[in-house]
Formats: structure tokens, C-alpha cells, sequence
């Protein structure tokens, strides 16, 4: 179903850049948007690892630490080439990948998450973020980031050529392209982005074969969130979307203008995974004890009455 999702989101995203280039400027705008989007994101898509942790200052670790020996087994399970580990020396707990492909992929934590988790919180961490390296997520946002430029490029060019036009319908015209095209543009890249990070956690609870562990990690990170500030996401907003846990991604629903959905969905989401017994990938799980076999509509992990989910339709 996210994968169904996420195409029906990024046909809507196709759809809206091809009627708003005919409308504006014909197959020559249209392709000109195209072609300027395409050289912006190409050098981002092959050096984003680089880029991404460069800006974390992070620092890559070997078989001899912790983490990536909770990775490796992990990796296997997910039938992965082993990516590179890192770690990032930040207070706030969160964990992001990167990379253009499983064979180029890095995955990170912060010492913040390392200290807040306990072991098996941690690997059920990292299994989110290898899900994201195994469902080609990078790529699917980079699509998505290249369409969603050519969008407002083309919001910019009916601002120039929509002003210098005395015809009303023809500035009405403009006007909608510059501000309502962009727009919607932005929420449906967020939207597939929230999307991704569902799949990514139902995946990862598959790797790990944990769902449970994975919930109450996020719950830790959710409060964490809110009161550690992040110094590398508010120097650079657009690096709050790696993060497993964004800023603002509290509440009972999706927000239309977060690119995470509402940690209580996804909490519940994992929840509804442990009723159904997971066949970790590989065999095994990290723990002796996986999350599987509870019986059904059971209360929830964390304490507190099941709640009905609040997505939004495009949660």
C-alpha cells in the first residue's frame, strides 16, 4: 500500500508539472524546467553521502565499535552489502542514511540516540534506516526533489513572463502558477516522504524482527526531539528530513506540512505489526525474545488505550 501510495503521488506530481509547462510555455518550457531541475539534483544525488556527512561532522567506525556490530547482523538479515558506519557527536538522539544505493549507502547515529536507547532500541533504529537504503529511498526523493524544482522554476518563469503581460486571464494565470503550483508541490513531496517513512518502519521491523522495540524507541525520540535542539537541521532545514524522528512529528495526525508523520501513528502502526507474528529476514532476531505472537488488541506497548489512527488520507 506505500508503494502504491507513492506512485499515485508522484504521478499527481508528474501530472501537475506537465499540465502547469504546457499551460505556461508549451513542450519548451516544460523541457528548459526540466532540463535546470535535472543539473541541480544530479550532483546532489551522487555526492549527497559526502555532503550529508561532511555537514554532521561525522566520524566512520570499525568492527571494533558497538554500533557497527549492531549493524552487520542487521545488513545480512536484509541482504545488504555492509554499508559504512558512522557516528555523530550531537546531544540530540537521532539516526539518518544516506548514499545513492546499497553499495554506497552510510548509516548514522547520533551519540545522543547511543545513549538513550538501550541495545536492542538502537538495532531496531538502524533497521529503519537500512530499510530506507533497501527501498531506494534516496533516489525516490531525488525524483521527487527534481520534479518539485522544475514545478516552481516554472512558478518563476509565469512570474517574469505572466508581469509583463497587460491581459488579466493571462496574469490570473501567473499569479496561480507562482504561488499554488509550488505549493502543492511541496505537500506532495512531504507527503511521499511520510509515506517512505512508513515503509521504512514496517521494513525495519521486519529486519529486526522487533516492532515493539522500534515503538518505544520512537516514543524516547519523539520527547527528545521536541527539547534537544539540532544544530546541524536548523542551520540546514532541508536536513530534516533524513532524520528518523523530525522536528514537529508529534501529535495524533500527519500534518500535511511535516515531511514525518505524527509518532503516535507510526507508534501504533508498529504496534499493529507485533500483533502479527514477523518472520525476521534471515532468520533470528537481535533479541532472544522478537516481538511476535502477542495476542490480538492487546493494550498498548507504551502503557496507554489503543487510539484509532488519525492519518490523513495521504499519511
Amino acid at each position: 500500500m506505500n508503494r502504491i501510495r507513492t506512485f499515485m503521488l508522484m504521478a499527481a506530481m508528474v501530472a501537475l508539472f506537465m499540465g502547469l509547462g504546457f499551460m505556461l510555455g508549451g513542450r519548451g518550457g516544460m523541457a528548459v524546467a526540466l532540463a535546470i531541475a535535472l543539473a541541480m539534483n544530479f550532483f546532489a544525488y551522487w555526492n549527497s553521502d559526502k555532503l550529508v556527512l561532511r555537514m554532521h561532522r561525522a566520524e566512520e567506525v570499525g568492527p571494533d565499535h558497538s554500533l557497527w556490530r549492531i549493524v552487520a547482523p542487521l545488513a545480512e538479515r536484509a541482504q545488504l552489502p555492509m554499508p559504512r558506519v558512522y557516528i555523530v557527536d550531537q546531544p540530540q538522539p537521532n539516526a539518518f542514511a544516506t548514499g545513492r544505493n546499497p553499495e554506497n549507502a552510510a548509516v548514522a547515529a547520533t551519540t545522543g540516540l547511543l545513549r538513550m536507547l538501550d541495545r536492542d532500541e538502537v538495532a531496531a533504529v538502524m533497521a529503519h534506516e537500512l530499510a530506507h537504503v533497501k527501498n531506494r529511498d534516496t533516489l525516490v526523493m531525488t525524483v521527487t526533489a527534481t520534479l518539485a524544482g522544475a514545478i516552481s522554476m516554472l512558478g518563476n518563469f509565469a512570474f517574469f513572463l505572466g508581469g509583463n503581460r497587460q491581459n488579466n486571464s493571462n496574469a490570473l494565470i501567473a499569479l496561480v502558477a507562482m504561488i499554488v503550483a509550488p505549493v502543492a508541490a511541496a505537500l506532495v513531496q512531504m507527503a511521499i516522504s511520510r509515506t517512505r517513512e512508513y515503509g521504512a518502519d514496517a521494513m525495519g521491523a521486519e529486519i529486526s524482527g522487533q516492532p515493539l522495540k522500534l515503538a518505544s524507541a520512537l516514543a524516547k525520540l519523539q520527547g527528545a526531539a521536541q527539547r534537544i535542539p539540532n544544530p546541524v537541521a536548523q542551520a540546514n532545514p532541508a536536513a530534516a528530513s533524513l532524520y528518523i524522528m523530525g522536528q514537529g512529528a508529534g501529535g495524533v495526525r500527519d500534518s500535511l506540512f511535516s515531511t514525518h508523520p505524527a509518532a503516535e501513528n507510526r507508534i501504533a502502526a508498529l504496534e499493529m505489526l507485533a500483533d502479527t507474528p514477523l518472520a525476521p529476514r534471515g532468520g533470528g532476531s537481535v533479541s532472544a525474545r522478537p516481538d511476535a505472537g502477542y495476542p490480538a488488541r492487546r493494550p498498548s506497548a507504551l502503557g496507554l488505550p489503543r487510539k484509532p489512527d488519525k492519518r490523513n488520507p495521504w499519511g
